[in-house]
């Protein structure tokens, strides 16, 4: 008999509002424990356009991570706001833990792409992508796999590949648009997207 598939850490984009209640539908369905790390979306769209310093702007844009979680959560998921391996689906509130450490800089190079990043490698957890895209391109090619660390594409924020390899984290750029490949990423199977794995 298999083990379980252990926790994983899926950061559901903002772009993705609409597609909050089938995803979380497959989560269930597939049985997986999963950490969800909300993105900005439209709240920390908001803050982009105000006149504000990097440090106020970064809280702001968490702030709005949260509001997001709360929608989430809205749909009948636990709430964390600590981090913690989750035992079922369950949605990370980062605002307060991120406040106590502080771990990432006050930048727009860091969005929640690095922020659900750091909470995979705090918590030892492979990590997936889901977003609106299909995976990471490079001149207008899918890449399958990424094995350079110096790439800064488009679908990540500039800082997300670079903090990947520099602590050896395993994980996935899927669309969040196609519920069969939402599933088989779940499931650790191949899966049309984008794996950065600098373990091997």
């Amino acid at each position: 008999m298999n083990s379980p598939a252990p926790p994983l850490v899926v950061k559901v984009g903002g772009s993705l509002f609409d597609r909050v209640v089938p995803l979380l539908e497959i989560f269930r369905e597939v049985g997986r424990p999963v950490l969800i790390v909300p993105g900005g979306g439209k709240f920390a769209d908001l803050v982009r356009r105000l006149a504000v310093s990097d440090t106020a702007g970064h809280w702001m844009a968490i702030a709005g991570m949260e509001q997001f979680g709360w929608y989430i959560a809205s749909h009948g998921v636990p709430a964390a706001f600590r981090l913690t391996l989750p035992s079922e689906v369950t949605v990370l509130l980062p605002y307060c833990a991120l406040r106590e450490i502080d771990p990432v800089p006050h930048s727009w190079n860091v969005t929640s792409d690095t922020i659900a990043a750091w909470v995979a490698k705090e918590l030892s957890a492979d990590l997936l992508l889901l977003k609106s895209v299909d995976g990471i391109h490079h001149h207008r090619r899918l890449l399958s796999r990424v094995e350079d660390p110096s790439l800064t594409p488009d679908e990540v924020d500039p800082a997300f590949i670079r903090f990947v390899f520099e602590h050896g984290l395993r994980a996935r750029v899927v669309s969040g648009r196609h519920d069969d490949r939402v599933r088989r990423a779940l499931r650790d199977e191949a899966v049309v997207g984008t794996l950065v794995d600098p373990r091997f």
